[in-house]
């Protein structure tokens, strides 16, 4: 693998909604494992939350031998507060903490199974990352609202038989 602190240009994904213009591999490595240590907490990574997560790190930019270690991680033994100290990016008010808690809620419900386990295990991130429980909540009811207007949006153009 590449420097680990080697910094990579972000996608323009990532400069357009997150304002970030590089992150070392070090960062694209551990958020990946930490959503992968999120939504793995009720024991199980489904095929579906797999991937939802190589589509967003493929979308934010993740080099490919990033993506590649995510397949061997082994996210049931992985220290959550270990992998989230090793992430930062080049733009100090981004809220790592608030937008690794909105990917960990979309990613957990990808499968359609947003267990209590995986919404324990986004509340312990939340106290980890001292996001507020009003935060916490409200991005949960983001990625609803998100999830209503996706519905809403192909019942209105016909277009139900979309993924």
């Amino acid at each position: 693998m590449s420097n680990i602190t080697e910094a990579v240009p972000a996608s323009e994904y990532m400069k357009k909604n997150l304002g970030i213009s590089e992150a070392p591999l070090e960062a694209y490595l551990n958020y990946g494992y930490a959503l992968l240590a999120i939504a793995g907490a009720d024991g199980v990574v489904s095929e579906a939350e797999f991937n939802w997560l190589i589509s967003h790190q493929r979308l934010v930019g993740a080099p490919e031998e990033v993506v590649e270690k995510y397949k061997k991680f082994d996210y049931k033994n992985a220290d959550l507060e270990n992998l989230l100290s090793k992430i930062t990016v080049d733009v100090d008010t981004w809220s790592k903490s608030r937008t690794l808690l909105y990917h960990a809620i979309q990613m957990a419900r990808a499968d359609n199974d947003y267990s209590i386990e995986e919404q324990n295990a986004v509340k312990k991130a939340a106290k980890l990352l001292k996001v507020e429980d009003d935060i916490a909540l409200a991005l949960n009811r983001l990625v609803d609202t998100e999830e209503a207007v996706t519905a809403l949006r192909k019942a209105l153009i016909q277009t139900d038989i979309l993924a």
